[in-house]
This record gives structure tokens, sequence and C-alpha cells, in this order.
């Protein structure tokens, strides 16, 4: 059953093996993502934040059968009663000593089996967008297979790569890196005959000495490849490029290259632009304006006039291109419905990993996926939609809605409730409010089909101010402090107070997906929210009020006890039935003084803990004073010192073990010795760090955004809104946005004291903040109804903002009012 092999020196044998003796077609690194268990091999991979040996019994219990792993004892239900047959009699397992570069290996070798030619794309930006539409550009020519979404890591290009298959003609695949020797590794897995390297950022990253190295570590992608496209203008890789002698293919502004770009103008929302090659000139109109894009569709037209494709064919396809959604939403819709809008890419892999997303949100029972046809799959019509209707089937969607000619003419395939419409304008013709009903509904369209227009018409809340909330820079920040906690130490994340004003439930739900151990909220019916909406978490409750516990009971919530009144609520709430056991959390003051059991209260908690043998003690905890602030030092100290103290005369008296933790995310940074059984993660997680010494290494969480409803302007001496506080002292430009007090916009930033950011320039606010909106100086800009301004985000940080009013980041996101719409999204 275990065979002890390294992968290095496979043979075609061995593949041939794994793909038709054990039925493999799939890779699993993510235990999250099983899909198709039987036909699934999974490699257990040991990595910073978790170790995938972890979860082999919990597949194995779902049906996998076949595993790779560093080390069988790894396994956590391996233990001396138990023996590997015992556990798993039907697995095979191949043991290596490193499961990762078995991974890596095993792709590689799958990909010499294929001679398609392949693009591989690296650079410090515009890999994802360059190969999106790339893949757009050349589909009339290909059949393209590509990165799903951003997967250019060391897993993520082994699992783009096994997508190849015997109908594709050509491959897109992005690499990006973070230290040496990783390229090399990618290089063997791709095996590009083309390259792009699109560009290199001013500073050199963390993991590199410097800028140069960075290059030189890219490079290696492209060893061997037959050409690399690039931008000669950017002076270190055109160095760097020739020094590899590296065959290459250029464009330039102001070198002379193989494209020679001439002349460009800005027209509307189109760029035109006039090049040079092979001496003649040409003329193309692109169809966006901003600098990235620009470069983004300039490595596209060297790619296609080097595959001498006729200028005129280019133009229709330019023309043709559409901006890449980089990111998939997630927002509240009408009657209770909740929207995940992924208009990303619309191919076998996207659909799949949307499709995981969607499984995995338990706020509905009922899900929805709303398909259009898909347009860049590269494979047979009827090979395709039968395999869309067994992702469909795997995922257990409950409805489908099909949009398009082509998968209408599948319908047969799909075994589910179902509906089918020849097109958009079709289908919203049709479209009932009352049809849908509590459920999570999935979005994936082809740009051409305009589902933004559906987006339109199951929106909710049309208010112009939004806070967005990247799911993935929370789970950054989750990684940041889970690095930094010993293998054994739990964690416990805050989700009080609507998750810091992030959205408590969508946050819950990416923790419980993350695996953290505890939820805690501070009043019963937060916990209860979340156990209606599928969060099976320990949940613990910090405020539980006397009327509540039979609540707590109800819904499995855990409430924390900080004095003999509360603990008698609980005993008194407590059924009549002596099997029933309700799991309790001992609130220790030492040193707060807010809440909390003192010593002088332990001798009446043990007397009466003794006496109610139903009530389980599973946790004590204090709360540092000034964890954040070095001057406390000795203060903390002192406080940990009398925790363990009361702890120990705690656990002795009551003769079992009790988990204990006092560390917050300030503790956690500063006093890393004292994390005992679990720390408590909160305003750490939403991208502030309280101590203020790490905070580079956290990425911010959310951005509030609103919009311009008005601009005006107002004659020297005028006054700006109530009290006349906004005086116009010479003729200025007046711009009032949607955002007020009443959504969080604290009235203490009128008059200037608050600086938003609007077409990348900050201004300042003018006059007093009204209930829904307040004013902003743009004298001097151009700025028109309907563009976006930035309260906070990228530009402008929760702590600045907090510092120009006197108060501090949480006051800010837990003040942003409800009828604020929460976008979700994941990059």
């Amino acid at each position: 059953m275990i065979r002890f092999e390294e992968l290095a020196g496979l043979t075609s044998g061995t593949l041939l093996q794994l793909k038709q003796e054990y039925g493999i077609q799939h890779l699993l690194t993510d235990s999250r993502r099983l899909a198709h268990p039987v036909s699934s091999l999974f490699f257990a991979i040991k990595g910073p934040f978790n170790d995938g040996h972890r979860y082999i019994f919990n597949l194995y219990q779902r049906g996998v059968r076949q595993f790779v792993l560093e080390d069988y004892l790894a396994i956590p239900e391996i233990n001396h009663n138990t023996t590997l047959q015992q556990l798993f009699p039907e697995a095979n397992f191949l043991q290596v000593s490193n499961s990762l570069a078995a991974l890596q290996r095993l792709t590689a070798y799958y990909r010499q089996q294929f001679s398609l030619p392949v693009f591989a794309i690296t650079g410090s930006n515009g890999k994802t967008i360059v190969k999106e539409w790339l893949s757009q550009l050349l589909s009339p020519d290909e059949r393209v297979v590509k990165s799903p979404r951003s997967y250019n890591s060391q897993i993520g290009v082994p699992l783009s790569v096994w997508q190849i298959n015997q109908n594709h003609t050509l491959g897109i695949f992005e690499a990006g890196i973070s230290r040496p020797s990783e390229m090399e590794k990618l290089e063997k897995i791709i095996q590009p005959t083309w390259g792009i390297f699109t560009n290199i950022g001013q500073a050199h990253a963390e993991g590199f000495v410097s800028r140069e190295q960075k290059i030189e570590e890219k490079l290696k992608l492209f060893k061997n490849v037959k050409q690399l496209f690039y931008c000669r203008d950017h002076a270190a890789i055109h160095a760097a490029v020739t020094a590899a002698q590296i065959p290459a293919f250029t464009w330039s502004r102001k070198q002379t290259a193989d494209v020679r770009i001439l002349t460009g103008s800005v027209r509307g929302n189109q760029y035109t632009l006039e090049f040079a090659y092979q001496n003649q000139n040409g003329l193309v109109v692109l169809p966006f304006t901003d600098e990235a894009s620009i470069e983004n569709g300039l490595h596209c037209l060297a790619v296609l006039l080097s595959r001498q494709v006729p200028v005129s064919e280019i133009q229709q396809r330019f023309l043709k291109l559409s901006p890449v959604a980089m990111r998939l939403e997630m927002k509240e819709a009408i009657n209770g419905c909740y929207l995940i809008d992924d208009s990303y890419n619309n191919d076998l892999s996207g659909l799949s990993i949307a499709l995981n997303f969607l499984q995995n949100q338990t706020r509905t029972k009922k899900k929805t996926l709303i398909l259009s046809d898909l347009l860049e799959a590269g494979l047979p019509e009827a090979v395709l939609y039968q395999q869309v209707a067994e992702l469909v089937r795997i995922h257990r969607i409950d409805r489908l809605v099909g949009i398009g000619p082509v998968i209408s003419q599948h319908q047969p395939l799909f075994h589910l409730p179902q509906e089918f419409y020849s097109s958009t304008a079709e289908f919203l013709k049709n479209f009932k409010n009352e049809s849908f009903r509590n459920e999570t509904i999935l979005l994936k369209g082809a740009r051409v089909f305009e589902f933004e227009k559906i987006v339109a018409a199951f929106q909710q809340k049309i208010h112009g101010t939004v806070l967005e909330v990247n799911l993935d820079a929370l789970v950054h920040n989750l990684n940041f402090y889970r690095a930094r906690l010993a293998p054994k130490t739990k964690l416990m994340v805050m989700v009080k107070a609507f998750a810091y004003g992030s959205g408590s439930y969508e946050i819950a739900n990416l923790l419980q997906y993350h695996r953290v151990d505890y939820l805690t909220v501070a009043y019963t019916d937060e916990g209860i929210l979340l156990r209606e909406h599928g969060i099976s978490l320990p949940i613990m409750v910090m405020n539980p009020s006397a009327e509540s516990f039979g609540k707590l009971q109800q819904y499995q919530l855990e409430p924390e006890i900080y004095s003999l009144e509360i603990l008698e609520a609980c005993i008194q709430a407590l059924p009549d039935d002596e099997s029933y056991h309700q799991k309790i959390h001992l609130k220790l003051d030492t040193g707060m003084h807010r809440l909390g059991f003192t010593e002088n209260d332990l001798e009446a908690l043990f007397t009466r803990l003794a006496a109610v043998p139903q009530l389980r003690v599973v946790s004590m905890f204090s709360h540092l004073a000034g964890a954040d602030e070095a001057l406390h030092n000795d203060f903390s100290q002192l406080q940990i010192s009398r925790f363990r103290a009361m702890t120990g005369q705690i656990e002795q008296r009551l003769g079992y073990a009790i988990i204990k933790h006092i560390l917050n995310s300030a503790g956690i940074v500063r006093f890393p010795e004292h994390q005992l059984d679990m720390v408590r993660l909160g305003i750490g997680l939403y991208g502030v760090e309280a101590t203020g010494s790490e905070q580079d290494a956290l990425r911010m969480v959310s951005q509030l955004k609103t919009t311009v409803s008005q601009v005006k302007v107002v004659a020297a001496g005028e006054t700006v809104g109530y009290s006349r506080r906004g005086i116009a002292r010479e003729p200025k430009q007046i711009a009032t946005i949607a955002i007020g007090y009443a959504d969080g916009y604290d009235r203490r930033f009128g008059n200037g004291v608050g600086q938003v950011f609007i077409n990348g320039q900050q201004v300042p606010t003018i006059g007093n903040i009204c209930m829904d909106m307040c004013m902003l100086d743009v004298t001097g800009l151009s700025v028109k109804a309907g563009d976006s301004v930035e309260i906070f985000g990228k530009n402008s940080t929760l702590t600045d903002m907090a510092q120009r009013i006197g108060t501090i980041p949480y006051e800010l996101l837990t003040n942003i009012s409800s009828r604020v719409k929460r976008v979700f999204y994941s990059e």
C-alpha cells in the first residue's frame, strides 16, 4: 500500500498507472476543494501555515483513495494503537521526500507528453490581464488552455499545466516568484515556446537582494524560448535580456525596436496609436486609455504582429476586447438572495473554481447557477457541455439557468430544475423578482452576454456608497498572524460588531473555510445569526444576558462567564437533564478592570462550579490593557503573571485541563512567548496592526467608496453647507458626494479636516458633513457627476483618518452604517 519513491524519474508507465489503473484525472492540494474524490490524487504538502497531512483521514472518509505524502507518521490519527492499514484499508500511498516537488515533477513530465506551443508570462504587473487578452485575441486561430485566474505560484502553475489535453493547440500560462531558485522549477513545468516579460517594479520585493537579481531570476523562465516579447524602454530588463542572449522581439516608444510606437493620443475612451513594423506604418485603436492597459495592449499587439496577423484583423480583434474583471464579487440581492458575480473568465477551469466558491457559501441552502455559453473552452461542444453538466452535478447545484444558443442546445445533459434562454435580453424580458428567493446565485457569463444587466436586476441596494471587502487581503492577514503561532496554538477570531464593520457572516464563513478554531461575538443575537446562516464553528458570546441563556443552549453557543451573578443566571437556565453539558468560558480580571472574576471571587466560583457538573469550563482568558505600547510592558507582564497564577488554581481545583488565552492582536506580535493554548485575533485581521511595528506586513481589508452626485461653481463670498461653515473666499468648484454621517462618515471630518481621493488627487471637505452627503473643494480639477471617490483605502489609511479626528481605527470601521452596501471580492 505504501510505495517509497521520489517521482523524480517518472516513466510513461508510472504516469499511465496513475491515470489509468487508479483513474487519476484531478490533482488536489486543498482538501476544501474536493469535487471528484474517486479520481483525485491528493498531495499532502507541508506549507508555512498548514500541513496537508492533517487532512488525509478526512479525505479518505470522503472517498479519496490516492495520496502522495512525506511522512505517514505526520497523519494525526496515526498512533501506537492504530496502523496505516487499519485506518486506510483501501488507500494507496506514494511516500516522497517533498510533496510539492513531487507535484512539480509529475506535471513537468505530463507537459512533455504534449507538443503544443506555449506562451509563458511573467513580470511585476499585468500578467493576468495580458494572459486573458492574449487568449481572447488568439482564440479565432487557436484552442487555448490557460492559467485559471492568477494561478502563477509553485502550486498554481502545476495545476494549470495539468489542464492540457489533446484538443488544445496553444497554452498561455503565467508564472510568479517570491524568492530565488523558484523560476527554474516553473520553467521545467511550463516548457515555454515564447515568453512575455510585462514589466518590473521599481523596488525589489522581499526575498531578493536587488531589483537586478529579481529580473535575472524571472528571466530563467525564458532560457529556452524562441522569442521573448518585452518593452525595450524598460532599460533594466533589456540589459538583462541582452546579457542572457535570449532571442527578443521588442516594442518601444523611444528606442529602435521591432515595433516602434510613433504617436499615441486619447480620444474619448479610446487610444489611437501609430506604429512602424517591418518598414510599414500601421494604425490601431485600443478600447482603453489608462497607461497600464495601454502597455498590456502593446504586448499583445507585438505578439499579433509577430504572428503576421493583418493589421485590419488586429483592429477588429482589439475592438472586441473587454476589460478583465480581476475579482469575483459577492453582493446582497433581492428577496434574501446572495449574488456571486464572476465575469472574470469563461472557460471550464474558471467555472470549476467559481462553483467551488459557491459550494462553500452556507448562507442559504439553495444554490442557483446562471451560466452563458462557454466561449473559451477549446473543446468540442458535446464534450464541453457534458463536462459542464458533470460539474453542475458534483457541486450539487439546485437550479440552472442557461443563457445562449449553444448551451440551450444541450438541455438534455442537465438533470436538475432548469430553464434556458437564447439571450440575456430574453432572460430579462421574462425575469420575475418572486422567482428568486433565499438562494445563493452564481452569475458566470462571457462578456458578450452583458451579464452586468442581470446584476442590476438582482441589485438590492442602489446607495452610491459601498464598502469593498477584500477577502484575499483578509486571508493574507490571517496567515501573517498564524505564521507567528506555535503549531499547537489555537486561534480564536473576533467577528463582533458586524466583524468590525466588514460583515459578520461573510467573514465568519471565510474563517470557517480556513479552519480557525473559535469565533467570538459580542451578543447572543450575533451568534444566532451566524448559526442560522450555516456557521458551525464553536462561538463564544462575550456579553450574554440573563434572558438569553435559553437561546444560547438552542443554538449551541458558549457564554463568557465574568461574574457570580451571570454564572447563577446560566445555572438557573440549565435544562433538567443531567446528560446536557453547557460549555462556558471564564473571564478573569487581571488588571483591565472591565469585566471578570478577581482573585477574591475564586473560592466562591469553585464552590458553585463543583455543585453543578453540567457546566464544563472550556477556556479561561483575560485581556491585556496595554499590549500595544511598550511603556506598559511591565504591567502587561504583571497581568500575564496574575493570569497564570489564577488559571493554575482553577485547573487544580476543577481537575481537568482548560484552554488558556490572554494575547490579543497586539500581544501576538509583542509577547509571542505567552501564546499559551490559544490567542485572540481582532483588529489585526482587518489590516490594522495595533503596535504599528508590523503595519507594512498587513493588507488593508476594506475600502470605502462613494460617487459624485453633482458638481457646481460657487461664487466668491458664498457659503457651503449647514450653518454656512464653508466659505468660498474666491470662486470654487464644489462636488457633492453621496456619503454623510448616517453612513458613518463622522461629522468631525467636515470643514477641511477630512481628505478624500478623487481622480488621483487628494481633496478636502468644505462645510459641515450632512446626514446623507457632504461637499468637496475640487477647484481646478476635472471632476464630473458619477466619478468614484475613495474615502479610505489604498490612498488614505484608516490610521491616518483616525488621527485626523483624534480617534482609533476601530471606531471608524464599526461606525460604517448597515445601509452602506458591502461588496466582498476575491482577486
